[in-house]
Order: structure tokens, then C-alpha cells, then sequence
């Protein structure tokens, strides 16, 4: 999708505050269709990006350590 963004999720390193807002930039700028917003779309592009990174830092902070794929089967 977007080759900017690089996978946040390592063993031993968690993601800084940056990468995550960075990734989350990148993405909403993807979906957008905005590399920088227009005045009128400010809010609403800022705002995303803002909503992207929150749910970003859950995904993080919610998933398990790494563990092998068939786990559960």
C-alpha cells in the first residue's frame, strides 16, 4: 500500500512516538490524496492523523509477543 511505512511492531525495540505518528502521516496523506492539506481540509487531515496514531499506539500495546504462527490451531 504505502512503501513509506515501515513495520513498527520488532522484538526488543518498541515503536518511539514519532514512527507511529510518521506512519500514521503517511497513511492518511495515501488515503487522502493530501500531501499537505488545503486551509479548509486542515482540521479534518490533522485530525485523522491524529485518530490513525491513537489507534496505532492500541494495536501496539495490545498485541501479544511475538509467538508462532500456528498457535492456537
Amino acid at each position: 500500500m504505502c512503501r513509506s511505512i515501515r513495520p513498527l511492531r520488532r522484538a526488543g525495540s518498541p515503536a518511539t512516538d514519532e514512527e507511529i505518528q510518521a506512519a500514521a502521516l503517511q497513511f492518511v496523506r495515501k488515503v487522502s490524496g493530501y500531501r499537505a492539506p488545503s486551509r479548509a481540509n486542515q482540521e479534518a487531515f490533522h485530525g485523522a492523523v491524529d485518530e490513525v496514531s491513537a489507534a496505532c499506539r492500541r494495536l501496539l500495546a495490545s498485541l501479544r509477543p511475538y509467538a508462532r504462527s500456528d498457535e492456537g490451531r
